[in-house]
């Protein structure tokens, strides 16, 4: 009985082995980023959604649909008054209010 090695034995379960090991490794190289994430998913929403509304005075559904992503919002909310836009999702929240003509609209910390 010859004693062959485990690659020899199982190539497709060594290559996705091996491909395990290198994903891990990028996610782990790219913790950071990926923490970062979420966040940026309602910030962007936030601020785009702002300045479509108030900065390029177009319709509130337009600009819903401007800023729509694959990742919906869990919540949404547009104080028209204050010219604040607050949007949460991922777990996260994040607002965006109008400054003025010349500033436009800013992330609230």
């Amino acid at each position: 009985m010859s004693r062959r090695s485990f690659v020899r034995r199982r190539p497709f379960s060594s290559v996705l082995l091996i491909l395990l090991l290198i994903l891990l490794g990028w996610i782990w190289h790219q913790r950071v980023a990926l923490a970062a994430f979420p966040d940026i998913i309602s910030a962007y929403t936030a601020k785009e959604y702002c300045s479509c509304r108030y900065v390029m005075n177009n319709e509130a559904g337009y600009c819903r649909g401007y800023v729509k992503q694959w990742l919906p919002a869990s919540d949404f909310r547009d104080d028209a008054q204050g010219k604040r836009v607050t949007v949460s999702g991922m777990g996260r929240s994040n607002s965006a209010v109008w400054i003025g003509e010349r500033q436009g609209c800013r992330l609230q910390p």
